[in-house]
């Protein structure tokens, strides 16, 4: 007998123990190991049974065949479960699929929507043409990239974020009532003379100067003649009154306050061909007050019969001012001025290209419209389209005369300093008498205007989503369509007039600025929301003005701080998205919260005040 626990005497097991642990671990090798069964079934455990190599053989196949049945039958009871998985995998990979072609086709439209603005946003001597794309916030466009991603599906998330002012719907339109004091109907038989008016400048400049002549000739009793436009080599537009604006309908309008006249009498002409009575800009002081007209002015009028405001703009201040007086000043801007009908016109047609559909008119459609905006017989029952005005103060002009840095490097600063050399000698010349201020300290002051890369994560900021509509204002952008990158990316739904427009149908305007510069007035003020990036900016100040005239409060205008706004994108690079988004959402809705023109300022950009719209 062998020691107890001797390798050389094994304990046999039972054959129906070792049967019942060879099935058991048959089962448990099913999808776990195939090669356990043949441990199991190995020459060891055959040398300690005493069947036959044929039931050994008989059992293991019994054993797969039990094995098989109950695997057939789970695939049976779970069959459509499997069926349902495979269906859910392969639509996914198929979804997945359309969202790869969609992106990549959403690049190619940006692509070719690059191409198409390449020509309208060159700037003038084209050598930023090919310049590599300039990005200063390269992390804050890649957050909101992904910000406008994620939004993309949102079906609750607004397309326009209306930002309104407090109490704005209580103010209406009223500077067109024909209330007149007694003074001003005793002041027409006391006629002293007539004034001329050669206003300089562009659209918006000239419009000023118009309405300012106006409350000038009604000042000091006087007759105005229809005012003229200087020929200017930066604008290069031979345009005069009657081009642009409604002459008829002008003096019609304005005849029971001032006197206007078409052209000066053939007595005065030789007085006014000696220069005589003539006044130039630099003899006013800007923004003059009405005793100024009545010591410089009125003394040559009485003498001459006439007098000649030569390179006319604003010289004429808004305080102090005679109430009856500074009225007329907004009947002039608001009511009486009407865009030609071949502007109007063509600027019916752009609103109408961008909404796509039918709306009903509203009454800021009317006032810069007129009757161009009749109903065409099959509007159909879907709702227009929204859209966002941006006007973009980004021309070379400007962009030099900032003295700001673009992120260009030194071919921008050797490019802006040639471009100051040739059109402002005399800014060279007093930044050499004057104290130098740092590009970064300017931009600090909110002195340097937005870069298009700013004012897309402007409208990312604000939830604007990647398909809004955005009908892109203004004329040569510096930098080109490398500058244009950043907003044409994130943005692709961009169209301008010349995208709207055909070319037959923009030959009327062709070299002549001021009307095409009336096409983007039209297009800006009839749109759901107006975007500015730069408040000092005459258009932009003239537009937000009739929008709030004839708004009714839901004609929103955002006004970027643009102090507030470099301190925000100062921390660039360490600022988190939803942070960016409140401060600049707060930044635009404390700019809207102006319920009241403040004393000094412009009557045309903000016409809330008793002058000009009344309270209800």
């Amino acid at each position: 007998m062998g020691k107890q626990g001797s390798p050389r005497s094994p304990r046999p097991e039972p054959a129906d123990k070792q049967e019942k642990t060879g099935r058991r671990s048959l089962d448990s090798s099913t999808g776990n190991d195939l090669f356990i069964g043949r441990r199991i079934f190995g020459s060891e455990v055959t040398k300690a049974h005493h069947g036959s190599k044929y039931d050994q053989s008989y059992g293991s196949r019994n054993k797969f065949s039990y094995s098989w049945k109950k695997q057939e039958s789970w695939l049976r009871r779970n069959f459509k479960s499997i069926l349902l998985m495979i269906s859910v995998t392969s639509f996914i990979f198929f979804m997945d699929s359309i969202m790869v072609s969609i992106f990549h086709s959403d690049r190619s439209t940006v692509v070719q929507d690059i191409s198409r603005l390449s020509n309208v946003t060159l700037h003038k001597n084209g050598s930023s043409q090919d310049a590599s794309p300039v990005q200063m916030y390269s992390r804050l466009l890649n957050l909101a990239s992904n910000s406008l991603a994620k939004n993309v599906f949102k079906p609750d998330a607004p397309n326009f974020r209306e930002v309104r002012s407090s109490n704005s719907s209580q103010w209406k339109p009223c500077a067109d009532n024909n209330n007149k004091t007694a003074g001003l109907e005793m002041s027409r038989e006391m006629n002293n003379g007539y004034i001329m008016v050669s206003a300089n400048g562009g659209l918006n400049q000239q419009r000023v100067a118009i309405c300012n002549a106006v409350a000038v000739a009604a000042l000091l009793n006087a007759t105005l003649v229809l005012p003229r436009f200087l020929y200017s080599n930066v604008w290069k537009d031979p345009s005069q009154f009657g081009d642009i604006y409604q002459e008829e309908r002008f003096i019609e309008y304005l005849k029971d306050e001032v006197h206007v006249v078409k052209d000066l009498p053939q007595h005065l002409k030789s007085i006014d061909n000696k220069n005589l009575s003539l006044v130039t800009d630099a003899e006013l002081v800007k923004e003059a007050k009405p005793v100024d007209y009545i010591e410089h002015v009125l003394p040559l009028l009485k003498k001459y019969g006439m007098v000649h405001l030569f390179g006319y703009g604003n010289r004429l201040g808004f305080d102090p001012l005679p109430f009856d007086v500074q009225r007329l000043r907004c009947k002039c801007n608001f009511h009486a001025l009407k865009f030609a009908s071949k502007i109007q016109e063509a600027g019916s047609l752009l609103v109408k290209r961008i909404r796509r559909f039918e709306t009903k008119r509203s009454r800021l459609d009317e006032a810069l419209l007129g009757e161009s905006m009749a109903k065409d017989s099959a509007t159909g029952d879907q709702e227009p389209l929204k859209y966002l005005a941006l006007h973009l103060r980004f021309e070379e002009d400007m962009v030099a005369y900032s003295l700001c840095d673009f992120g260009g490097g030194e071919t921008e600063r050797k490019e802006l300093q040639a471009y100051r050399e040739d059109h402002f000698p005399l800014l060279l010349k007093r930044l050499e008498k004057s104290k130098s201020i740092s590009p970064e300290e300017l931009r600090k002051r909110g002195k340097c205007p937005l870069t298009p890369e700013e004012a897309t994560l402007v409208l990312a900021g604000l939830g604007f989503k990647r398909g809004t509509y955005i009908y892109l204002a203004g004329s040569q952008i510096y930098g080109g369509s490398s500058r244009m990158l950043p907003l044409t990316t994130l943005y692709p739904n961009l169209v301008t007039k010349e995208t709207l427009l055909t070319p037959q149908e923009l030959a009327p305007f062709k070299n002549f600025s001021s009307q095409l510069a009336a096409l983007d007035f039209i297009a800006c003020a009839a749109s759901d929301v107006f975007a500015m990036t730069d408040s000092g900016s005459q258009l932009s100040s003239l537009v937000s003005g009739f929008r709030t005239y004839y708004g009714n409060g839901q004609a929103p205008t955002l006004r970027p701080n643009k102090k507030r706004l470099a301190a925000i994108l100062s921390d660039g690079e360490t600022i988190k998205w939803k942070s960016f988004e409140n401060r600049v959402r707060k930044m635009v809705e404390e700019g809207n919260k102006v319920s009241v023109r403040p004393y000094g300022r412009s009557i045309y950009r903000q016409p809330k005040c008793p002058e000009c719209m009344c309270k209800f």
